[in-house]
Order: C-alpha cells, then structure tokens, then sequence
C-alpha cells in the first residue's frame, strides 16, 4: 500500500468531521476545500 493511498484513506475518514467542525465555526466547505489544496500543494 503506498504512502499516498493511505494519506487519501485517512484524508477521506476525517474530512466529514473537519465539514462540521468548521461549519459550527461559522466557516465553509469551500473555505476548508481551499485550505486542504493550499495544505497538500
């Protein structure tokens, strides 16, 4: 299993709680969509 399968794995498992956590904040999806890309390049 390569490296990259698992950090998409683990990616897809949180990224539904990180969508609530960021809406309770006042935030959006497209603004945590945004952050992700700047995060990974």
């Amino acid at each position: 299993m390569s490296t990259e399968k698992i950090y998409k794995t683990s990616v897809a498992s949180v990224y539904p709680h990180y969508v609530a956590k960021v809406e309770k904040k006042g935030r959006t999806k497209a603004e945590l969509d945004e952050i992700i890309r700047w995060l990974t390049g």
